[in-house]
């Protein structure tokens, strides 16, 4: 049986890597779908997520990297693929999937959505977050690929994570006010 696993994985994180590596001990094969989202402005082009996830999955021998416009399950069934992966970290994830695998359903009867919970390490874990920690110069190589890592960082023009790293001073506890006898 054939999974597609679709997404802007811009970029792709622990999380999703988690669900792959989980679908490919599930299924035949995995297709891991890159969609270039007009709503999104992506931090890699289509070809550079490519060849992360390549690079990432590598050990994978039976998930596959492909690119697609439009709709999903129109790409699904030019696959040949009977199943939808998704992953849900949260409720809200839940009520947002739930309602595009009834739309797709519509569409196509012959595909099935098939939810992974994500593991409760990467339960937090986007893409967007990532994305937010490294603009302001964090590290995020706990949180992605180390080679995805450094590509994040070049794109934020940031040499090492570590070079804005925040520092924090012990604050000295307060003196005890002076009582009025004291006073």
């Amino acid at each position: 049986m054939i999974a597609i696993y679709p997404g802007s994985f811009d970029p792709i994180t622990l999380g999703h890597l988690d669900i792959i590596q989980r679908g490919s001990r599930l299924f035949e094969q995995v297709i891991v779908a890159v969609l270039g989202n007009p709503n999104k402005v992506p931090l890699f082009t289509v070809q550079e997520r490519l060849e992360q996830i390549r690079r990432a999955t590598q050990h994978l021998t039976n998930v596959e990297v492909d690119a697609f416009d439009g709709l999903t399950v129109n790409y699904a069934q030019k696959r040949h693929a009977q199943v939808l992966l998704r992953g849900l970290r949260a409720i809200s994830d839940f009520e947002v999937e739930l309602q595009m695998a009834h739309t797709n359903k519509t569409i196509s009867t012959q595909i099935e959505t098939v939810f992974l919970a994500t593991s409760n390490e990467y339960s937090f874990l986007s893409s967007s977050v990532v994305k937010e920690i490294a603009r302001f110069g964090g590290s995020v190589d706990h949180l992605v690929p180390e080679q995805i890592a450094l590509d994040i960082y070049k794109c934020y023009n940031h040499t090492s994570p570590m070079a804005n790293q925040i520092t924090t001073e012990a604050i000295p506890p307060l003196k005890s006010l002076p009582t009025e006898r004291e006073a």
